[in-house]
């Protein structure tokens, strides 16, 4: 008996429809090996929601996910949206639109070495060996979500004393935002090393200093998983230094997001790292990278990591492991043979090596 699943797609921009399409290539293709079927809708996200609709979040999306099974996103963003004025509408605001919306206050990000790509990584493979780490980012509070206001024509506020602009940003946590992330990043560490390293700047920050607190308030609930207190700049460095020594990574929304994307260059390349993003309802799969304005239309992104999204959303919203342990046997397969698109080509690759976006997706299907 086929059990089927309802998708919401947002492509969004650049070569978000581009990279998507792989990915629902690749669904179908493992879905009808397992059994599974999928029901598809599409919806607006970001620049291509604002440009239609004057808002990057419609309140048609809003519903066509909450009506799904799981949420598929591409990228967002490009500088035809980029602005600094705050009463115009900027693609991020969908992406973090959707994320309150759906509660999504976990974001789960892999940083694994796939062998074929360790050259691909800026630091010496002696340093990366072994990397296999978990990022958990909350995603729903912290600077992104606080109160934040603009001020004109402040006295004292501009050069030499003139009238000038003041901002500013809320830092803000609750109690029950740091608990439920950090109990999720301990019951995620039960399943891997038994390691949490909790990340904070709790020399500085009062809310770091509730962060400390409450996550040891937690550790006590988990007697076999080590907790090990590290300040955001030092995690910054021992990324570089020492990435090994990581497994589960927990820490607020500004900090994950930093460290994220820095974690993303230890595998050499963004578009190689899926993202999952996970509340107590519908949860968003998408990859780790930005639209790529640049080569959109090219037919070269690496749809990669959309793939790999692809993975994370059998795994953790359907429970199939099975079918995303296909998926990943498939990717690192492709990788293994020397396929590369142009965004993680080395600069060993033949030039017969070097494949579209489309080819790219067709070899991972031919691996399932």
């Amino acid at each position: 008996m086929t059990t089927n699943y309802s998708i919401c797609l947002l492509p969004g921009d650049g070569i978000g429809p581009e990279i998507i399409a792989e990915g629902r290539k690749v669904l179908d293709a493992v879905g009808a090996k397992h059994g599974l079927s999928f029901t598809y809708s599409e919806a607006l996200l970001g620049g291509c929601a604002i440009d239609a609709t004057g808002t990057a979040l419609p309140d048609e999306t809003l519903a066509a996910a909450q009506a799904s099974d799981a949420v598929l996103l591409a990228a967002v963003g490009g500088p035809k949206w980029d602005t600094t004025d705050p009463a115009k509408p900027r693609p991020e605001q969908g992406l973090l639109g959707i994320r309150k919306a759906l509660g999504l206050y976990a974001n789960l990000r892999p940083v694994r070495i796939f062998k074929a790509l360790a050259d691909a990584s800026t630091l010496k493979p002696e340093v990366i060996d072994g990397v296999d780490m978990l990022i958990v980012r909350e995603l729903t509070g912290g600077l992104y979500f606080g109160r934040r206001e603009r001020f004109y024509d402040e006295e004292g506020c501009g050069a030499g004393g003139a009238a000038g602009q003041r901002a500013y940003d809320t830092l803000e946590y609750s109690e029950y935002e740091i608990e439920r992330i950090v109990r999720h990043a301990f019951d995620t560490a039960r399943k891997r090393s038994c390691r949490v390293h909790s990340i904070d700047k709790a020399n500085v920050l009062e809310s770091s200093r509730l962060w400390r607190e409450v996550a040891h308030r937690v550790a006590a609930d988990y007697p076999d998983v080590e907790i090990v207190d590290m300040l955001v700049d030092n995690a910054a460095m021992q990324l570089i230094n020492n990435p090994a020594q990581f497994d589960v990574a927990v820490t607020e929304n500004m900090f994950g997001d930093i460290l994220s994307d820095e974690a993303s260059m230890l595998a050499g390349s963004l578009g190689m790292l899926a993202s999952a993003s996970l509340g107590d309802g519908v949860a968003l799969y998408e990859p780790s990278h930005g639209s790529a304005p640049d080569i959109a239309g090219k037919g070269i992104a690496n749809p990669l990591a959309q793939i790999l999204s692809v993975e994370m959303m059998l795994r953790y919203s359907f429970d199939k492991g099975e079918a995303a342990d296909d998926i990943a046997r498939a990717v690192e397969a492709v990788l293994d043979e020397g396929w590369r698109t142009g965004d993680i080509k080395q600069v060993e690759t033949p030039a017969d090596k070097l494949i579209g976006t489309v080819q790219m997706g067709d070899l991972v299907v031919s691996h399932l």
